[in-house]
């Protein structure tokens, strides 16, 4: 592959998946995607490869692809990688789409990168609860919602901590990081009723138990 890096705004162009590994001997690729479309995969066409480390862009050729059922993956072929070891060098890199080919969308489907920033709102209540920070496709989809309001989550123990050798306490019983918290909402029309791509919001009707807190 012997296409010249481009320089242009990257902004120009989407991520539509990741390569992770070699597929066979051949120079076919397996990509995790990140997007709901197959054409972006499995039609010939026009794509791009942005490196992992330097975020250089480069132009490529797709002759096609497949899916693999059960794996979440897609298995495509670039022109001009022909072997396994050329394969190899491009694990990792970005598959990216020009941001203006985008498919004609269905009533309630979204582009992943139009979701992503959107502050989410507790319907009932008018509580702004967090901002959407991924969405995972894999069998049902997942919005991933970083929390506004971080909770203090203290260490519990039945046992009396005079019991416990100071060493230990600082082991066992020391403050955790301050890791923005998570919690996975199902995207679904009943539990998220509304999308408002125009003005940056979605909300949620959240059933009882369903913000549970993840690190």
């Amino acid at each position: 592959m012997n296409n010249p890096e481009l320089t242009i705004n990257q902004e120009e162009w989407l991520e539509v998946g990741t390569i992770t590994s070699p597929q066979g001997l051949k120079g076919e690729l397996r990509v995790y995607p990140d997007s709901d479309f197959p054409e972006r995969f499995t039609k010939a066409g026009t794509r791009w490869l942005k490196h992992p480390q330097t975020s250089a862009i480069t132009e490529v050729q797709l002759r096609g692809g497949r899916y693999i059922a059960g794996k979440n993956l897609y298995v495509i072929k670039l022109e001009g990688i022909e072997d396994r070891s050329q394969a190899d060098e491009l694990r990792d890199y970005k598959l990216l789409v020009d941001k203006s080919d985008r498919p004609k969308l269905k009533t309630d489907e979204y582009h992943v990168a139009d979701l992503v920033g959107l502050e989410v709102y507790h319907q009932e209540t008018g509580e702004n609860i967090g901002v959407v920070v991924e969405l995972y496709t894999a069998g049902n989809d997942l919005l991933e919602i970083r929390l506004h309001q971080q909770p203090d989550i203290e260490a519990k123990s039945d046992r009396d901590l005079s019991e416990i050798s100071r060493r230990s306490k600082r082991k066992k019983y020391r403050p955790k990081s301050s890791k923005p918290f998570t919690v996975f909402v199902p995207f679904v029309k009943e539990i998220v009723p509304v999308v408002d791509i125009a003005n940056q919001r979605l909300e949620i009707t959240p059933p009882n138990g369903l913000l549970n807190i993840h690190e």
